[in-house]
C-alpha cells in the first residue's frame, strides 16, 4: 500500500510533481484535472483500474495523488492537506502567476520525501493518535474552566465582601465626623461652664474681702 504519484496545479496549470513509478498516473492525472470542478472547495476520489486518484481542490489550487485502492482515503488525503500548506506557504502570491513547473525543481523533491513518509511510517496515521490528543485536551480544558467558575464564584465574594467593606470604612467615617463634633461642643460647653463658676468664685472671694456684693471698699 503506497502513494505513488503527486502533483500540483493551479486549474490546468501544473505547477510541480513527482512520480515514484513508471505508470501513465500523470497522463491520467491531466485528465482528472479537466473534471475537477471549477468553482468552490472539494474533495473528491477518482477509480482507474486498482488504482484511486485522490484531488482536493483549495481556492484554486489543485493537489493530487495517486495510491493503491487498498489504501484507503484518509492518508491520502492527509498527504494532501500536508502539501498544500507547504506549497502555499513556500510560494504564497507567486502561486497565482507561476507558469507551468515553475517550482517543480524544488517542490518535487518534497513531494518524494512526503510521500514515503506517508506511505510507510505508522506515525502518518494521526487520526487515532489525534483523538487521543483531543481527549486530553478536552479533559485539561474541562479541568480550566471548572477552576476559572470557581475562581470566578471566589471573585464575587471578595468583591462583594470589598464592597461591603467600603460601605462599613465610609459609615465608620460619617461616624467618627459626629463623634468628635460632639466631643468638640461638650468640651466648649464645659469650658464655658468652668469659666462662669471660676468668675463666680472669684465675684463671690470679692465680695467677701470688699465687704458687699457692690466691692465698694474696693473702689474707694
Amino acid at each position: 500500500m503506497a502513494i505513488f504519484y503527486g502533483m500540483v496545479a493551479r486549474g490546468h496549470v501544473v505547477l510541480a510533481e513527482y512520480s515514484r513509478d513508471s505508470t501513465n498516473a500523470s497522463v491520467i492525472a491531466r485528465q482528472i484535472l479537466n473534471k475537477v470542478p471549477g468553482d468552490g472547495n472539494s474533495n473528491v476520489s477518482y477509480s482507474q483500474d486498482r488504482y484511486i486518484f485522490h484531488v482536493k481542490r483549495t481556492d484554486g489550487l489543485i493537489v493530487l495523488c495517486t495510491a493503491d485502492d487498498s489504501f484507503g482515503r484518509r492518508t491520502p488525503f492527509a498527504f494532501l492537506e500536508d502539501m498544500h500548506q507547504r506549497f502555499v506557504r513556500t510560494y504564497g502570491r507567486a502561486i497565482l502567476s507561476a507558469p507551468a513547473y515553475a517550482m517543480n525543481d524544488e517542490f518535487s523533491r518534497v513531494l518524494a520525501q512526503q510521500m514515503d513518509y506517508y506511505s510507510h511510517d505508522p506515525n502518518a496515521d494521526r487520526l487515532n493518535r489525534l483523538k487521543g490528543e483531543m481527549s486530553q485536551v478536552r479533559s485539561v480544558m474541562i479541568e480550566n474552566i471548572e477552576k476559572v467558575l470557581e475562581r470566578g464564584d471566589r471573585l464575587a465574594l471578595l468583591v462583594e465582601k470589598t464592597s461591603a467593606l467600603q460601605g462599613n470604612t465610609v459609615r465608620f467615617r460619617r461616624q467618627s465626623r459626629r463623634f468628635r463634633n460632639t466631643l468638640w461642643w461638650q468640651n466648649v460647653k464645659l469650658g464655658v461652664v468652668l469659666a462662669i463658676i471660676l468668675i463666680i468664685l472669684v465675684y463671690l472671694v470679692f465680695v467677701f474681702l470688699c465687704g458687699g456684693p457692690l466691692l465698694a471698699s474696693c473702689f474707694k
